[in-house]
């Protein structure tokens, strides 16, 4: 496998190896020992899925504080998405920054997102499903967001994105009005 830093540091774009003959091909999506050789040991504790049926529906962006703050390693099963990742750790030098990356079901590529971090994606085919695992369980009191197409951020995102919104992430606060984020 290869691993790809960021402009964001911890976060890193994985492309698994791909392993083809006359049937398709196999890909290991999570190798304790090899992940851990590139420095990304994590105990996952829960693997989420999703389906977006419309084409720029827009999740996030999404995180949860401590101590259920959570590491996420994001990939997509069908489709496509643009995948954002945006660092709230006041203090840090990268704070208010983000990495958009283009995550599908054919390139196999997948997304490392340590604690820290607000992540969020865009759909960019219909009925796109995303597969991610975490290494912290769900927790509806520590979970928090930032909106998705704040200004300060500078995200591009593609032509028609937030078609689909929850009503929970339209109404989330700015990076600037967000009270609970990380330090660096």
């Amino acid at each position: 496998m290869q691993v790809i830093p960021t402009a964001l540091g911890d976060v890193r774009l994985i492309l698994p190896k791909r392993f083809g003959d006359a049937r398709g091909y196999f890909v290991e999506t999570w190798n304790e020992r090899s992940y851990a050789g590139h420095g990304l040991e994590r105990r996952w504790v829960q693997d989420n899925q999703s389906l977006s049926a419309t084409p720029g529906t827009v999740r996030g962006l999404h995180y949860q504080l401590a101590p259920h703050a959570q590491t996420k390693l994001v990939r997509v099963l069908r489709g496509r998405i643009l995948d954002v990742v945006v660092d709230i750790r006041r203090g840090s030098a990268t704070f208010g920054q983000h990495v958009a990356v283009e995550l599908s079901a054919d390139g196999l590529e997948q997304l490392f997102v340590p604690v820290g971090f607000a992540h969020g994606f865009c759909t960019l085919e219909p009925d796109t499903i995303v597969a991610y695992k975490v290494d912290a369980f769900y927790s509806p009191e520590c979970e928090r967001a930032v909106r998705w197409n704040d200004p300060a951020l500078g995200i591009r995102w593609p032509e028609g994105a937030g078609s689909v919104v929850s009503g929970k992430d339209a109404v989330a606060p700015s990076l600037a009005e967000a009270a609970d984020l990380f330090l660096a």
